[in-house]
């Protein structure tokens, strides 16, 4: 079942991953159904995995009703805005899952420890977000935060592995690199924001992210034990015949302007638009 490295093995990884998918499509079905609105927060330092989590919970569903919120730095008329209202706006809907790729937590994070706020907003935030917290899930949101640990060598091996890939070096940032000489920082920074936003009412679920597939098998088990659902997935569809239409005649598909078929061919004539 595992590797020498203490891996779960890839075919049983595949498999599991394909049972928890199917599993996700069913939960969203149940989600639509019922109106519910669900909000995910995915935080945790970076390259700790958490969007290949997110990309795995998004591959099988909707996009029109799973969306991802990864927001770019506020723009200035944001920055003088209240704070959380830039994220307000992309809280979810009835029927709707939203899953955020970092979140309002950056101010308590990366703004606090990289001096992009000062120390009265930052304990402003720590005031304030539970109440804020507590506010969207009494309207009728299910709030779920995931905090995702990372290892200072796994951390590091990761960073140095995307900086000798050229089709992954676009995830290296100067902040990255910066994080690194400020690790013990982003611990303390961590701690105290635990500390008051982890709370009865809305808890920091830890996810044990040094394994990548250990990671996201465990992360979408544990959300998917977070709402009670039943498996609403309709029947399949009988799809009925095409009407033909005798008067109906095609122009001549060759006058079309084709793809040139690098790989496999054109077509000469068939039924197609």
């Amino acid at each position: 079942m595992y590797d020498k490295k203490g891996k779960l093995i890839n075919d049983i990884y595949e498999k599991e991953l394909a049972r928890l998918q199917a599993e996700l499509v069913k939960l969203q079905y149940w989600i639509k159904e019922k109106g519910l609105k669900v909000a995910v927060i995915f935080e945790g330092r970076d390259a700790a995995g958490k969007g290949g989590v997110i990309k795995r919970i998004t591959e099988p569903l909707n996009p029109r009703n799973a969306r991802v919120v990864a927001l770019q730095k506020p723009t200035e008329k944001e920055r003088n805005q209240w704070y959380f209202q830039r994220y307000v706006k992309h809280l979810p809907t009835a029927g709707e899952m939203v899953l955020f790729d970092r979140s309002w937590y950056n101010r308590a994070g990366v703004e606090r420890v990289m001096g992009f706020c000062t120390d009265d907003e930052y304990e402003e935030f720590l005031y304030t977000c539970p109440q804020f917290e507590e506010m969207i899930m009494r309207s009728g949101i299910i709030l779920i935060k995931y905090w995702f640990s990372i290892s200072d060598k796994e951390q590091k091996k990761r960073f140095l592995a995307r900086n000798e890939d050229p089709m992954k070096r676009w995830k290296l940032s100067p902040m990255d690199i910066e994080s690194r000489t400020r690790w013990v920082e982003y611990s303390k920074a961590k701690d105290v924001m635990f500390k008051h936003t982890d709370t009865e009412q809305s808890p920091w679920y830890v996810v044990n992210a040094d394994i990548k597939r250990h990671a996201r098998l465990n992360c979408i088990s544990h959300l998917l034990d977070q709402i009670d659902y039943e498996d609403l997935t309709p029947e399949p569809i009988e799809f009925p015949k095409v009407t033909r239409h005798p008067d109906y005649k095609r122009p001549p598909i060759a006058n079309m302007n084709w793809v040139p078929a690098i790989f496999g061919e054109n077509p000469v004539d068939d039924e197609r638009s």
